[in-house]
């Protein structure tokens, strides 16, 4: 079974910077997609398929940057110039090729949340 796991979230001063972890593990094969979401409504932040292609919502472009180490299979989300409105839960989600019960099979998997907070 695979689990995901966010960590780096915390409290910063507007204009601070934070870098958020994910780590994927159990039965992993092949990560063929991960992505950063935030909030209730878990709005889409960043993606990354295939380990190159990258998306990423208009209010992040240009202070966030998504990235891979693929030799252990975490990801990452490197923000500077915080705002206010970027205060939420980020939650990581992975999706790829896990080995469970003798079968190689397809896995989309959500962490817990990290809290981050920019004070203004």
């Amino acid at each position: 079974q695979v689990q995901v796991a966010e960590s780096g979230g915390g409290v910063v001063p507007t204009g601070g910077s934070l870098k958020l972890s994910c780590e994927v593990s159990g039965s992993v094969v092949k990560i063929s997609r991960m992505g950063w979401y935030r909030g209730e409504q878990r709005d889409l932040v960043a993606v990354m398929a295939n380990g190159e292609t990258t998306k990423y919502a208009d209010s992040v472009k240009g202070r966030f940057t998504i990235s891979r180490d693929n030799t252990n299979h975490t990801g990452y989300l490197e923000m500077i110039s915080l705002k206010p409105d970027d205060t939420a839960v980020y939650y990581c989600n992975a999706g790829g090729i896990e080995y469970s019960r003798s079968f190689y099979r397809p896995f989309n998997g959500w962490g817990q949340g990290t809290q981050v907070t920019v004070s203004s």
